[in-house]
C-alpha cells in the first residue's frame, strides 16, 4: 500500500486581504417601486406607449394654440368658403362640412375625450378603494350587504344606465362623467376587496391593531398603500374604457354639444360623407385607436411590472 502524504506546513498559503473579504452583493438593495421602474423600462413596447400617450396630451392641452399660431384656424371659426377641403398647409387636417379646421377640433376632441377618461378613473378609483377596502376589512355581514349592492348594480346593464341619465339630464361632459361612474366603480371596488381580505391578516396589521389603531388608520397606512399595485393598474384599464364609452355616445349624438365635440362626435360628423371626405373620419379615428391601444399596452406592461411573480 502507498504510504498517505503528509502534510508539511510549507503546503499551506495564507489568504491574501482581498480572498478574506466576504462576498459582494452582487445588486444593492432597492425598493420595490424602483424595482417595478426598472422593470417596466425594460419593456419597449410600454415604454414606447407612455411616450406617445405623453405626446398626445400634451397635443391635446396645446394642439389649438399651436394652429392658431401658425394657421390662424380656430375650432370653431366657420368658412364657407373652405369647406371639405383636403388637407394642406393651411388646414393640415383638412376642413369639416363648415369650413373648421380639423387640426383644431380634432385635438380639441381629444383633449374632451382624455378629460372623461381621466375624471371618470378618479371617481372610479375613490368610490372603488373606499367601498372595496369596507367590504374587505369588516367583512361579514357589512361585505355581505355591499357585495349584494354591487351584484345588483352590476347586473343592470351600464349603457342603459348612461343613456338614462343622459336623457333625463342635459348631455354634456359632466353628465358623461356622473354616468359612466355610477358603476364604473365596482370592478375597482371587488379588485381592492380581494386584496385587502389577503392583507388584513398580515403580522404588521395586527400588530398595529394590537397597538390601538383604528380602521380608517389601518386602512389608509398600511392596507391601501400595499395594495396600490393592482390598483395602478386597474386605473390605466378604466381610462381607455371611459374614452371608448364617452366616443361611443358621441357617435350617438349623447355627448357634448357643438361647438366642442369630442372624438366620438367628429365621427359621427365624419362617417355621413366618409366616401367622398375620407380625412374628416381618418385622424380622429386614428388618434381614438391609438390612444386606446397605448393605454392597453402600458397598462399592461405596468401589471408585469408589478407582478412579483414576473420578477426574475
Amino acid at each position: 500500500m502507498k504510504e498517505q502524504a503528509v502534510l508539511q506546513p510549507n503546503d499551506f498559503e495564507k489568504l491574501s486581504h482581498d480572498e478574506k473579504q466576504p462576498e459582494m452583493v452582487v445588486r444593492e438593495s432597492i425598493s420595490a417601486w424602483k424595482d417595478a421602474w426598472f422593470r417596466l423600462k425594460s419593456n419597449r413596447m410600454a415604454m414606447i406607449s407612455l411616450w406617445i400617450l405623453a405626446l398626445i396630451v400634451l397635443m391635446a392641452i396645446f394642439g389649438q394654440a399651436i394652429t392658431h399660431q401658425f394657421t390662424g384656424n380656430d375650432f370653431s371659426t366657420n368658412d364657407l368658403k373652405a369647406t371639405n377641403q383636403a388637407p394642406s398647409g393651411d388646414h393640415w387636417f383638412g376642413t369639416d362640412g363648415l369650413g373648421r379646421d380639423m387640426f383644431a377640433r380634432t385635438w380639441m376632441g381629444a383633449g374632451i375625450s382624455l378629460q372623461v377618461g381621466i375624471y371618470a378613473a378618479i371617481v372610479d378609483l375613490i368610490v372603488g378603494v373606499i367601498m372595496g377596502s369596507i367590504m374587505g376589512y369588516f367583512g361579514g355581514k357589512v361585505d355581505e350587504i355591499l357585495n349584494r349592492i354591487c351584484e345588483i348594480l352590476y347586473s343592470i346593464p351600464s349603457l342603459l344606465v348612461v343613456i338614462l341619465l343622459i336623457v333625463v339630464m342635459e348631455p354634456s361632459m359632466f353628465t358623461i362623467i356622473v354616468a359612466l361612474s355610477i358603476t364604473g366603480w365596482i370592478n375597482m371596488a371587488w379588485i381592492v376587496r380581494g386584496q385587502i381580505m389577503q392583507l388584513k391578516n398580515q403580522e404588521y396589521v395586527l400588530a398595529a391593531r394590537a397597538l390601538g389603531a383604528n380602521p380608517v388608520r389601518i386602512m389608509f397606512k398600511h392596507l391601501i398603500p400595499n395594495a396600490m399595485g393592482p390598483i395602478i393598474v386597474t386605473i390605466t384599464m378604466t381610462v381607455p374604457n371611459a374614452i371608448f364609452a364617452e366616443a361611443f355616445l358621441s357617435f350617438l349624438g349623447l355627448g357634448v354639444q357643438s361647438p366642442a365635440a369630442s372624438l366620438g362626435t367628429l365621427i359621427n360628423d365624419a362617417i355621413k360623407a366618409m366616401t367622398v371626405y375620407p380625412w374628416r373620419m381618418l385622424y380622429p379615428a386614428i388618434l381614438l385607436s391609438l390612444t386606446m391601444l397605448c393605454f392597453n399596452i402600458f397598462g399592461d406592461g405596468l401589471r408585469d411590472a408589478l407582478d412579483p411573480k414576473m420578477k426574475k
